[in-house]
């Protein structure tokens, strides 16, 4: 397409609408765009040859909008400088109503000025109008005024006379009055009234005296109680202009109810002093449940039904016996009896049927809202004083039942016996009876407490019995030593055997139900160790006096007559008789026990190597000799009472079968029966043994010895306890220690 033909396509612009150079960016853009649109519309248009018919057509069509939209423009622009033409008009009428209000309102200020200055010269006459209106007021009252001060003295003679109901209606009277003439003198303060204010004050306090006594009042006066409390209630309800400080009766009427009941029964000088507190408790225990029975049949009535009478009462008791107990633990340390007395009465009898948790006490007094009476801290507290305490007394008691014993054990006569013939001493019961005594009576309290207690208790048993024990050593050495020798020695060795016994028996008396059953088994273990040392020293008597007649054993004469023997057993059934005086199954243990010494001292005897057989013939006697003795042995402890069971007297039974042997080549066999039988006989022992023989060469003896280590070892037996462990033997010759002997 040529440049004539795109000059043809472009639109012409009327005359007169041409636009000269833009004056602003924008509206240069705005042509630019508006020119690149309808070269772009016609390139789309004239795009193709047979469309250029069509040109003129296309050219007349825009010609003609053209004009149209010239044509609605001026139409706009004359429309709106009608709109302009208008608006200047109405402009100018507003400017000239403006200045006529401004010149009204210059004319108004200066009236308002002139007015103002009037008014200033009005002042005087409105203050004596006013002061007129007061003087009118005080002229209308004034017979009214006279008589104020004749109606509060009045009112001061029914405060004092108690008739608070009708003081109360004199002094609203009078309050109306200063009402009246308040409002009117403008907030004016009449002298005359200057007494109103303690008047109520005092009034005031007679209600709250009464309301303080309101348990006495209930059953001597209720109608002054009713009329105090009527009082506080009318008084909650009025309301008035005065710019006074509110009374709020009511409140101090219920302030006085609690202070009055924790005064009465929880003041500061009713405290108890120490060692009445049980007595302070129980008069408490009749004199709350009293109370409350007070208020819910005679002040309830009394009192309205939102003052909760009762709830109040057992709320305000409860209170101040708390704060008093609280007081009353932050002082010096109670004694045990008062601890206890507090904690059984705080946590059973106060809230028992006896007093809070009485039937008769109806729902009014909520009592399942109150706070414990005491704290956890005040529970651990008083447990720990009563344990502290009591545990010193029992040691104390304890000291002097143990002082008062080991005092009788120097007397010139045998201890005392009961009626079956035993040794018997109250020491044992008086000394379980005081713990258990202390451990049942604190099963009243709580199972803490008991379980406390129950562990002192076994620890203060388990010091006694240690002190026992040590006083039972001093008096055997002072015994020994010969610093007080004691009459009757053995007879109150075997008396504390009795003691013991009696309390192994009874021990179990002190395991309260709810406690582990192993809590016994540290004094269970302390009292069989006392009956060994009991048992260990009596032995040692028998054993002192044995020892002598065993220095000829063995002998010649041994072998040929049994009196060295017969002494023995004259000498311990003898020593044994009193025996009888002790209660089984400790007597049993001592009979057992003096067996196994004296067959310990014939054994030691025998090892001693103070004879040595000569031939068969003496081997024979000598086996012969083991086997009388033996069954002599049998016959003593039998005789003495001892059951069969527990003797130790078959040892020389075996010794026998050892020296009775005819060939010594079997010897090995015999040895290692022998050590089936007592595993602790050791190669010296048997050393000591086959030199008795006296028949046995050194290649028989190293071949029995090595017997003894090559045979089977002997299967261990529950309840077997040492016996050639504890007799000493001779030191074997060089020549008869085997290679893995003790002398290797």
């Amino acid at each position: 397409m040529d440049s004539a033909t795109k000059d043809e396509m472009q639109p012409s612009l009327p005359p007169g609408s041409s636009c000269p150079g833009p004056e602003w960016p924008e509206q240069e853009r705005a042509e630019q765009l508006a020119r690149g649109a309808a070269l772009k519309w016609a390139s789309g248009i004239f795009y193709r040859p047979e469309q250029l018919a069509r040109l003129g057509q296309y050219r007349s069509r825009e010609v003609q909008r053209t004009c149209s939209l010239e044509a609605r423009i001026k139409s706009v622009v004359q429309s709106y400088l009608e709109g302009v033409k208008t608006g200047v008009w109405q402009l100018a009428q507003a400017f000239e109503a403006v200045q006529g209000a401004r010149e009204a309102l210059g004319q108004a200020h200066a009236l308002l000025q002139g007015m103002a200055m009037a008014t200033q010269t009005l002042k005087p006459l409105r203050e004596q109008v006013a002061q007129h209106k007061q003087l009118q007021v005080l002229s209308q009252l004034l017979p009214r005024l006279w008589a104020v001060p004749a109606a509060v003295a009045h009112t001061w003679t029914l405060i004092d006379a108690q008739q608070l109901l009708e003081a109360y209606v004199c002094l609203r009277e009078l309050e109306q009055l200063q009402e009246e003439t308040w409002a009117p003198l403008g907030g004016l303060e009449l002298p005359v009234f200057e007494g109103l204010g303690p008047l109520a004050e005092a009034l005031g306090q007679a209600v709250e005296a009464a309301a303080g006594a309101a348990g006495q009042l209930a059953r001597e006066d209720p109608a002054l109680l009713v009329a105090a409390v009527r009082v506080a209630e009318v008084d909650a309800e009025y309301t008035t202009s005065l710019e006074l400080a509110p009374r709020d009766w009511r409140q101090r009427c219920l302030q006085a109810l609690q202070e009055g009941l924790e005064r009465t029964h929880f003041g500061t000088p009713l405290l108890p002093e120490p060692g009445a507190l049980a007595g302070w408790l129980e008069a408490l225990r009749v004199a709350l449940p009293a109370e409350l029975a007070i208020a819910e049949a005679l002040v309830a009535p009394c009192c309205p039904p939102h003052y909760k009478v009762v709830q109040l009462w057992a709320h305000t008791l409860h209170s101040g016996l708390r704060r008093c107990l609280q007081q009353l633990l932050k002082g010096p340390a109670l004694a045990a009896a008062d601890a206890f007395a507090l904690l059984h009465w705080a946590l059973h009898v106060y809230l028992g049927p006896e007093m809070m948790g009485s039937l008769e006490l109806g729902p009014e007094a909520d009592v399942s809202q109150l706070e414990p009476l005491l704290t956890l801290e005040n529970i651990e507290q008083l447990e720990a004083t009563f344990v502290t305490q009591i545990q010193a007394n029992v040691a104390q008691w304890l000291q002097r039942a143990l002082d008062g014993e080991v005092a009788e054990w120097n007397r010139e006569q045998e201890p005392d016996t009961d009626s079956s013939g035993f040794y018997h001493s109250p020491m044992p019961a008086i000394v379980l009876q005081i713990l258990e005594e202390n451990i049942r009576v604190t099963s009243l309290v709580s199972e803490s407490l008991q379980q406390r207690v129950h562990s002192m208790a076994l620890s203060e048993l388990g010091a006694f019995l240690r002190s026992f024990s040590d006083a039972l050593i001093r008096f055997s050495r002072d015994h020994a030593r010969g610093k007080a020798m004691a009459p009757h020695y053995v007879h109150y060795l075997l008396a504390t055997l009795n003691h013991q016994s009696a309390l192994s028996s009874s021990v179990s008396v002190l395991q309260p139900d709810g406690v582990a059953s192993g809590a016994l088994a540290p004094v269970e273990t302390a009292l069989d160790e006392l009956q060994r040392r009991i048992c260990r020293l009596v032995l040692e008597v028998l054993l002192a006096e044995l020892q002598p007649l065993f220095a000829d054993l063995p002998s010649r004469r041994w072998l040929s007559r049994s009196e060295l023997l017969d002494d023995v057993c004259e000498r311990t059934e003898r020593f044994c008789q009193d025996f009888s005086r002790v209660r089984n199954p400790a007597a049993q243990l001592l009979l057992a026990e003096a067996e196994r010494t004296v067959v310990l001292q014939y054994l030691c005897a025998l090892m001693q190597g103070r004879l040595v057989c000569r031939g068969a013939d003496e081997r024979t006697q000598a086996a012969a000799r083991l086997q009388h003795d033996a069954a002599q042995l049998r016959e003593l402890f039998l005789g003495l009472g001892l059951e069969e069971s527990v003797r130790c007297a078959p040892v020389l039974l075996a010794l026998r079968d050892l020296l009775n042997l005819r060939d010594p080549m079997l010897l090995g066999l015999e040895v290692a029966g022998l050590r089936q039988k007592f595993p602790d006989v050791s190669e010296d022992h048997i050393s000591a043994l086959l030199d008795l023989r006296g028949d046995v060469s050194r290649e028989q003896r190293l071949a029995a010895l090595s017997s003894l280590q090559a045979g089977p070892q002997p299967s261990p037996s529950a309840g077997r306890r040492a016996l050639f462990s504890l007799v000493p033997a001779p030191a074997p010759a060089l020549s008869s220690c085997l290679p893995s002997g003790p002398c290797a």
